[in-house]
């Protein structure tokens, strides 16, 4: 994977994003305090927000580019996006939500939801709504229904942030089990720094919408310069 940010500029709020940043490894996490930023740079990886200037290149071609005015529409982006609220629809079956996230039905569409209901372990939901599953539940048919999609790239915002630590603990082990099965590419964001040691290879630290450290796990919480009480105060 080759995600480009080159001169890109947003302003939420009081934050004015500014990314100038090429992200090459396969399980990069984006890493911050609430209200970073993070969030808003998955929405614009996915079509959901427009750069009031620059550029976002995915694997060498243009998702958004305001000297062109190019816009790749998000359903046409091929990226698989869970967002912090799971955006499950609680009036349909679970069934009926994955089947929503189905790209093109065809034989080995059917194929692969088989094998992810296996995966997952969420056969025996499909007949079941939202409401009246658990949190983890919840976590692992968003996981599936954004796959379904064939995502060349997956977004993830927080998955395990409203899970108690049993709850993470039991879908921790689903999350590897996504990447060692189908080696995608992920760009996750969270504020847990045990949760990016676990289970990225990158790290970028996002404050106040700037870029203030980069690195392996391991050098950003152990060896970084950045002072030990900020890490604290941004987990």
């Amino acid at each position: 994977m080759n995600l480009t940010f080159k001169n890109a500029k947003l302003r939420v709020g009081a934050i004015s994003l500014e990314l100038d940043l090429i992200l090459e490894q396969n399980r990069t996490a984006l890493f911050g305090a609430s209200g970073s930023g993070k969030t808003s740079i998955l929405e614009l990886v996915a079509g959901l927000r427009r750069l009031d200037e620059g550029s976002i290149f995915l694997d060498g071609v243009p998702l958004m580019e305001t000297t062109t005015r190019t816009f790749v529409p998000t359903r046409q982006r091929a990226i698989g996006y869970v967002p912090q609220d799971l955006a499950l629809f609680p009036h349909l079956t679970v069934k009926q939500n994955l089947d929503y996230g189905i790209k093109t039905p065809a034989d080995d569409s059917r194929i692969f939801f088989k094998k992810l209901c296996d995966l997952l372990e969420i056969g025996s939901l499909l007949d079941r709504r939202p409401p009246f599953l658990s949190g983890g539940e919840k976590q692992r048919i968003a996981f599936a229904r954004a796959l379904l999609a064939a995502p060349r790239l997956l977004l993830l915002d927080e998955p395990l942030a409203s899970l108690d630590q049993t709850l993470k603990d039991k879908i921790l082990p689903y999350l590897h089990r996504i990447w060692e099965e189908f080696s995608l590419p992920i760009l996750y964001v969270t504020h847990s720094p045990n949760e990016v040691v676990s289970l990225c290879d990158e790290v970028i630290v996002i404050n106040e919408g700037k870029v203030i450290a980069r690195g392996k796990p391991t050098e950003i919480f152990i060896q970084s310069p950045i002072p030990n009480y900020r890490l604290r105060e941004l987990s």
